[in-house]
């Protein structure tokens, strides 16, 4: 257990209970939400070490206790024995964590390889995402969207938000990370009238959502085009030039939106899609440039990977990172995740253990 790096985080959360205290704070609510973000992030770290101090306090009672009266001898092994898992526990909790798990994310949502099939299954994913984010109280707020003419979707790009300061900092972020990637997809399509089954597929990205104190950008390394919103179909949707395109020069990173009558609003989502890109590049060059930085870090798997397959015949999901397969499709689809985000996650914490911060595997 490294003693400095408790004693930073335990004079951090110290700190922070002094400022969640200051009235001052409350006047920027972007500030109050931040450090808020920390402190509960850090709450479960300072009650573990409360609790492994209580403990070496009772040993240390009971051992004067029983130096008088040897009857005590029994109360000290009983004591004795709690601190090893007290310690582990608290150990596990000093594992330097993703910073990002108690941030809110944008998720992407491409249809790819497949036509209209490929932006049913887009859909499909949309609706498991939202209804997961349901059961957990997130709110999820559509940014942009392009439907397709089945009633699939193109390509959309949503916001999930937890109400409020996280517990434990265990933000959205720290859920839906794992589901990054090239989703497969194997059934009958509603277009297929032989009854075969076909394959297609459908990206997912997963960002942190970006702050504007988390990615400062200059307004000269941007070029701002506008265009004619289009629908399925590629009809127009709106007779003025509301929708807007945001490249950022630098890095050649492309956004647009075209979700709101307003040229304005649509300006403003496409700029927090692309601050939340630019902090995900930013993250991915500081693990590319240093290994003590990537060790320290969780690294989700390569996007363009495939990740997961959705059998319908055989109601079957299998995560081919950590091997995990299960038989309940209809009810995953129905947003019930929570045990294939668990396996990755114990095989991530499994992986932070071992020094290892790999975790897409092949089975």
């Amino acid at each position: 257990m490294s003693t400095d790096r408790l004693s930073t985080l335990l004079a951090e959360y110290a700190e922070l209970e002094k400022r969640m205290e200051d009235p001052s704070i409350h006047s920027d609510q972007a500030l109050v939400r931040r450090v808020g973000r920390r402190y509960a992030e850090l709450a479960p770290l300072y009650a573990a070490h409360a609790e492994l101090e209580a403990a070496r306090g009772d040993l240390a009672a009971a051992k004067e206790l029983a130096a008088e009266d040897s009857a005590f001898a029994s109360e000290v092994e009983a004591v004795a024995a709690t601190l090893a898992p007290l310690e582990e526990k608290l150990g596990e909790m000093l594992i330097p964590r993703d910073p990002h798990d108690a941030k809110d994310v944008i998720v992407e949502i491409k249809a790819g390889e497949g036509g209209q099939e490929s932006a049913l299954f887009a859909g499909d994913l949309l609706r498991m995402y939202t209804r997961y984010a349901e059961r957990h109280g997130w709110i999820v707020e559509v940014i942009d969207s392009q439907e397709s003419d089945l009633g699939g979707v193109k390509d959309i790009s949503v916001a999930v938000k937890t109400k409020g300061v996280p517990e434990g900092g265990h933000g959205v972020w720290s859920r839906l990370k794992w589901e990054g990637g090239v989703h497969r997809v194997q059934r009958v399509p509603v277009t297929e009238s032989q009854g075969r089954i076909h394959t297609s597929a459908a990206g997912v990205l997963v960002l942190p959502e970006a702050e504007e104190v988390d990615v400062q950008i200059e307004p000269n390394d941007l070029r701002i085009d506008v265009f004619r919103s289009s629908g399925p179909g590629g009809q127009s949707v709106n007779t003025t030039d509301s929708a807007v395109r945001i490249t950022h020069l630098p890095t050649g990173t492309v956004v647009s939106c075209q979700n709101e009558k307003s040229q304005l609003q649509n300006k403003e989502s496409a700029l927090r899609i692309l601050r939340s890109r630019l902090l995900a590049i930013a993250q991915e060059e500081a693990n590319a440039a240093a290994s003590d930085s990537r060790k320290a870090q969780v690294r989700t798997v390569d996007r363009s990977e495939r990740i997961r397959t959705y059998n319908y015949p055989q109601n079957r999901i299998t995560d081919h990172r950590i091997g995990y397969t299960a038989y309940n499709l209809d009810l995953v689809l129905g947003g019930e995740l929570d045990a294939v985000l668990d396996a990755l996650g114990e095989a991530d914490r499994q992986a932070r253990l071992a020094g290892d911060t790999e975790i897409s595997r092949r089975p």
